[in-house]
């Protein structure tokens, strides 16, 4: 008998194998690490270049750029392009991109502003009539405030692949078709889906499937993702056969072919007849923007953000406000740290819902918001022992559930691309164009209907905007390039990564794995106001006695274990000794760092 007949022989008496049993993963609890914090990981290290996004195909197609002789600056492009098609449920082509670069040639930062504006033939009139018209129809509830947040009114131009073109124009190397042939590859013969875009993908069928339920606005949606009538699962193929038609448009024809050409007028057609909707000129008059970003010291360190319509500034307000006070007195996980977090970021938010707003549209004090006077005010609004009820809007000297993707890459010359974009709400505004392949935003939802509002809709404007990249320097030199995924959460997060980092001496990883807050309530941009205290949702990490000692102190604090309110985090730390990189992606995403 040979062994491979005898080895036959035991399998064939050997008993089926049992399916795997469902873990119960609370009896269970964390390991050790021989280094570091136990609930974190080790950052990845890297010396060439390095790429983190949050899904682990899109960091290696960002990588085999880079190898390929491309910039960061191409890297980000194939890495943005590869998670539209990957991770539908937070960005794609039919949104808007904001990108902060750091340029070693020009020892420079470099902003960009990709948001799209408002139908140009649509009033305010005109849209409060619209949604009137929707309730009495029954397809708005009769107490419905502000702008609907799906079909075609809260569309805007989306500005992703304009932001796409302008960028390669200006740090590019490697030839367009280049950086989109590994999409189109993926596309054309499938991906399997990561855990976490399986669950947003499944909600996000639940909710076109009864909202669009009986419209032709849900065939699209059907046959662009859910073709079997229900959500992909983890580790299922998805192909998309029509954004793979539209990037190679794209990559044969070039930006004028999704605002002039043949994309334009698709999608033109797909809203002709449509109450609102927007029209070929919208798409073929449309710019984007570069722009000077902001910054504020914090115990040395500068953080750069943009400037409105975005929400960054309201993390550069934070951080003003809280340079009034050492941190370092308490524990990171004391009620005080938490209190004086929270309270700057409701201070910070009042002006983001007063003042926040397109530029071009209304006189916003940039300067007085960010003046070391102005922090020290609104510090001086803090109670350090009670929240505060409510607070309200300050006056600075006017001078001279949001889902969101983040990315960011580092090449060997040092550049440096902090980059986030974004289809708003869900996957979007729930509308396909035939053929396509891709969401349109519903970033109009943000605008306010308040016709005094700096933020009020017009036609050809740009809303207030949540997606933020952020830069940190120090001493003219790039520190970090990071950010952290959605809606209000963002400069909440950035503030608490940074925290972690500057005052408590965390890596580049533990910053974004510690246990996070997200504060949600008090007046909005959109004039939809909630509760002025709010509500303050917290990780379980957050330890109990400080959670009751908030409570005691007059915040509403919810623990929240879902991961599903806190964002994600992506960060390229830079080591100002060797050159090398520190890469960082977090666990309430399904992302990686790829290094080399």
């Amino acid at each position: 008998m040979t062994v491979s007949t005898l080895f036959l022989l035991q399998a064939c008496a050997s008993p089926a194998p049992q399916p795997m049993a469902t873990p119960v993963t609370a009896e269970l609890g964390a390991g050790g690490r021989p280094v570091g914090e136990i609930w974190s990981r080790s950052p990845v290290y890297g010396s060439k270049g390095m790429a983190a996004t949050a899904q682990p195909l899109a960091s290696q197609v960002a990588l085999d750029i880079l190898k390929q002789g491309g910039t960061a600056v191409d890297a980000a492009i194939a890495a943005n392009a590869a998670l539209g098609l990957m991770e539908p449920t937070g960005n794609g082509i039919g949104g808007d991109i904001f990108v902060i670069v750091w340029d070693p040639a020009s020892r420079q930062l470099h902003g960009y502003n990709g948001s799209g504006r408002s139908p140009r033939g649509q009033n305010l009139a005109e849209l409060k009539s619209r949604i009137d018209a929707l309730k009495a129809q029954g397809q708005l509830p009769a107490d419905a405030r502000g702008i609907p947040s799906h079909g075609p009114l809260p569309v805007t131009v989306p500005g992703t692949v304009d932001g796409w073109f302008a960028l390669h124009e200006r740090f590019g190397k490697l030839p367009m078709n280049q950086l989109l042939a590994p999409t189109i590859d993926y596309a054309r013969e499938g991906f399997p889906v990561s855990p976490v875009i399986s669950y947003y993908f499944d909600r996000s069928w639940k909710f076109f499937s009864q909202r669009f339920a009986g419209t032709p606005y849900l065939d699209n949606i059907r046959s662009t993702w859910f073709p079997q009538g229900r959500a992909v699962e983890p580790g299922e193929l998805l192909t998309n056969q029509d954004l793979a038609d539209t990037l190679e448009t794209l990559a044969l024809e070039g930006r004028d072919a999704f605002y002039k050409g043949s994309i334009a007028r698709r999608m033109a057609g797909y809203f002709e007849g449509m109450e609102g909707g927007l029209a070929y000129e919208d798409f073929s008059q449309h710019q984007g923007e570069w722009v000077e970003p902001g910054s504020v010291n914090y115990r040395g360190y500068d953080l750069y953000e943009l400037p409105p319509n975005g929400q960054g500034y309201a993390a550069l307000q934070m951080l003003s406000i809280l340079k009034n006070i050492d941190l370092r007195q308490w524990s990171r996980g004391s009620a005080e740290v938490f209190h004086y977090l929270v309270e700057a970021k409701r201070l910070a938010f009042e002006d983001v819902a007063r003042y926040y707003a397109d530029p071009d549209f209304a006189d916003i004090p940039l300067n007085g918001l960010l003046s070391d006077d102005y922090g020290r005010q609104r510090f001086a609004e803090i109670d350090p022992l009670r929240a505060s009820p409510e607070f309200g809007p300050g006056e600075p000297r006017l001078e001279g559930e949001g889902d969101t993707t983040y990315l960011t890459v580092a090449d060997e010359s040092g550049m440096m691309v902090s980059l986030i974009q974004s289809n708003y709400r869900g996957m979007g505004s729930g509308m396909v164009a035939d053929g396509t392949g891709f969401m349109l935003q519903n970033r109009g939802e943000l605008f306010s209907l308040d016709p005094e509002h700096p933020n009020a809709y017009a036609p050809g404007k740009r809303p207030f905007h949540t997606i933020i990249p952020a830069f940190l320097m120090q001493d003219g030199e790039p520190v970090m390039s990071f950010g952290l995924m959605g809606g209000g959460m963002q400069p909440q997060g950035h503030v608490q990564v940074l925290v972690n980092m500057i005052d408590y001496g965390m890596n580049v990883q533990e910053a974004g794995d510690a246990a996070r807050f997200l504060h949600d309530g008090g007046r909005q941009p959109t004039g939809k106001h909630g509760d002025p205290l709010g509500t303050l949702y917290v990780e379980p990490g957050v330890p109990a006695e400080t959670v009751e000692r908030l409570r005691a102190m007059g915040h509403h604090v919810e623990v929240d274990p879902s991961g599903v309110r806190f964002g994600g985090y992506q960060a390229i730390r830079v080591d100002r000794e060797t050159g090398s990189y520190a890469g960082a992606t977090e666990m309430r995403k399904d992302g990686t760092v790829a290094a080399w």
